[in-house]
C-alpha cells in the first residue's frame, strides 16, 4: 500500500502540470482569445468575401486557433467558405482559399 503511494503523488503531480493552461485560462481569456481570432480572421477575408461571418473553434488545437468564414464572394453570387488558422503564439493569422458552397457546407446560427 505504501509502496505505491509515491507513485500516486507523481501520476497527480503531472497530470495537475499537464492540465493547468487549461485551469488557468479563464471565461474573459477564451472570449479575447475568440474576439481575436475573429477579428483578424475577418481583416483577412476583406476583398474575398462581404461581411462574412465567422465560426471559432473556442478553444482551437494545441497550437491553433481556428476559424471558418463563410459569405457571399466579392464580385459574385456564389457563397464561399475559407478556413483560417491563428498561431496562438506569434498571434499571426492566415486564410486558405476560396471553398465553393457545392463542396463544404457552413449552417451559420
Amino acid at each position: 500500500m505504501f509502496r505505491s503511494h509515491p507513485l500516486l503523488v507523481a501520476t497527480a503531480l503531472a497530470l495537475l502540470t499537464l492540465s493547468s493552461p487549461a485551469i488557468a485560462s479563464s471565461g474573459d481569456a477564451w472570449d479575447a482569445f475568440t474576439k481575436d481570432v475573429a477579428a483578424k480572421c475577418t481583416a483577412l477575408a476583406a476583398g474575398r468575401i462581404e461581411q462574412p461571418k465567422v465560426i471559432v473553434d473556442a478553444l482551437g488545437t494545441e497550437s491553433y486557433g481556428v476559424a471558418i468564414l463563410t459569405g457571399k464572394a466579392v464580385g459574385a453570387d456564389a457563397v464561399v467558405s475559407s478556413i483560417c488558422v491563428y498561431d496562438k503564439k506569434s498571434e499571426a493569422a492566415e486564410i486558405g482559399g476560396e471553398l465553393p458552397a457545392d463542396q463544404v457546407v457552413i449552417s451559420m446560427p
